[in-house]
């Protein structure tokens, strides 16, 4: 990558005289100031008290593991998450986003995170030549705010509006489909553009003869994984099994090349006589052939010791590398870029070991038809971290996304930029300037302090300004560094 003082200035020169007039013209939307913003806490997790109450999930799990064996963490990820009518995401009665919801994410804090990240995206198009109709992509759109927010800066511009024809989400619950549809219909109508939904990614088609906006934002770190062990014997899986016919393991991940900062194994998770879990994790008496499989999938993964343990999704590699030929335009022989794209999400450039966490949230409630208190929000607000095995389908999930193993994914399909933390992509971006607009334009001094507390949460090092990675993809080329400084920016 160039570092040079010249790279810089030339890329900074071009990149701000395009940010300086999208941030000028962008609209205001009514600012949104949610609870406080995910956190990680270090502190031993939640013991739950003893209840005999048992969810839905909880049976749907057990039952599938006294019939067929011990389940893997994807498994019982995807169980818990995006089960057809019990999963987290799925249930018609689960407010998730938003200040009513169980979390808030960045798009739901500030209508800047939004903008911010539609100025990246129009610029990438106007650098391709802005010749080239437009369809833009979300992976787990989410309320369909980040989505409005992007398509409200490019509608500033006539030449991207009359440009844009189709705008595609990816998400498979019917339930933030509809919350979606009521957000997004309303402008697509107005511009008369074309709304369609898929349920995975690999429904999007090819179309190198449009230039493809793609973001997906906080959806890799919900992705199902797998968790492996190096042993001396090789690879092996851990797996999930009933807490009373489970035997204990010895599973302390080593600190070397494997981060184990977000649940150390001083402070184990509890076990089944301290809490009320159903579940405790076991490991392969064998090598599986998904374990060596997966451990064979990076070398970076090589010369990690035994006892090392390694958090890998398989869906999150096929996933990014669909993204990555979508931005190439895969079989065909396409010279100019097919598209640019932007993921942001938890983790880093590095394999993470124990960061399978529920996520953090602010009215995590419990299934009405159990009629128990979910404890989810009790312990964060004690700063405490919650069993993973508690309550399933009723916490949300979320897992370290390892954007190193993303980047390996592109090979050969795109050129992956970053990533960058949250504070400094937004930083780079401008995002002092738009706030400061925002603020002369609010209608009282609290509405404008409130606007400027919401934006620091962004950029906060201590928090979400450095919790979250945010990473570019851009068509292939045969050396990163042939991509052009106006094209790379902020990614420097």
């Amino acid at each position: 990558m160039l570092r040079s003082t010249a790279f810089r200035a030339t890329a900074r020169a071009h990149g701000l005289r395009v940010y300086a007039r999208a941030l000028a013209c962008t609209s205001r939307r009514e600012l949104q100031v949610g609870c406080s913003a995910s956190t990680v806490s270090q502190h031993r997790p939640y013991v739950a008290p003893a209840s005999n109450a048992i969810t839905p999930i909880e049976k749907i799990l057990l039952d599938t593991i006294k019939a067929t064996g011990p389940i893997s963490f994807g498994t019982y990820m995807q169980m818990c998450l995006s089960h057809p009518t019990e999963g987290y995401y799925m249930k018609s009665t689960q407010q998730v986003f938003g200040e009513k919801g169980d979390f808030t994410t960045s798009p739901e804090i500030s209508q800047v995170f939004g903008e911010l990240v539609g100025v990246w995206l129009l610029s990438q198009w106007l650098y391709a030549g802005s010749s080239r109709r437009l369809r833009l992509v979300e992976l787990g759109p989410g309320r369909g705010t980040l989505m409005h927010d992007i398509l409200r800066v490019l509608s500033q511009f006539s030449a991207a509006r009359e440009a844009i024809e189709s705008i595609h989400l990816v998400e498979n619950s019917p339930n933030m489909r509809q919350r979606q549809d009521e957000l997004l219909s309303p402008l697509a109508f107005k511009h008369n553009w074309d709304l369609q939904w898929h349920a995975s990614v690999d429904e999007v088609p090819h179309d190198p003869t449009r230039f493809t906006l793609l973001v997906a934002h906080e959806f890799f770190d919900a992705l199902p994984f797998n968790l492996i062990q190096k042993t001396q014997g090789g690879w092996k899986e851990v797996m999930i099994a009933p807490a009373e016919s489970a035997q204990p393991s010895s599973l302390n991940p080593t600190s070397l090349n494997v981060d184990t900062t977000l649940n150390p194994s001083r402070n184990p998770v509890a076990s089944p006589a301290e809490s009320a879990s159903r579940f405790r994790r076991v490991l392969s008496s064998i090598p599986t052939a998904s374990s060596t499989l997966l451990g064979l999938s990076s070398a970076r993964f090589k010369d990690l010791p035994a006892g090392s343990l390694v958090e890998i999704s398989p869906t999150a590699f096929k996933i990014a590398r669909k993204v990555g030929e979508l931005m190439h335009g895969a079989g065909h022989k396409a010279e100019s870029s097919a598209g640019s794209a932007l993921i942001v999400d938890y983790g880093g450039e590095k394999a993470f070991g124990n960061s399978f966490r529920v996520r953090a949230s602010h009215h995590c409630e419990a299934s009405a038809a159990a009629n128990v208190s979910c404890l989810c929000r009790q312990a964060f607000k004690e700063h405490k971290i919650v069993d993973v095995f508690h309550r399933p389908g009723e916490c949300d999930l979320t897992v370290n996304v390892d954007f190193a193993y993303l980047k390996e994914a592109l090979a050969g399909v795109a050129t992956p930029l970053g990533p960058l933390t949250q504070e400094t992509f937004l930083t780079r971006m401008g995002i002092a300037a738009r706030v400061d607009a925002l603020r002369r334009s609010a209608s009282s001094e609290q509405r404008a302090a409130e606007i400027e507390k919401a934006a620091n949460r962004l950029v906060d090092k201590t928090g979400m300004g450095s919790q979250y990675q945010v990473m570019g993809v851009v068509s292939a080329r045969a050396d990163e560094s042939s991509v052009r400084a106006e094209e790379r920016w902020p990614f420097i």
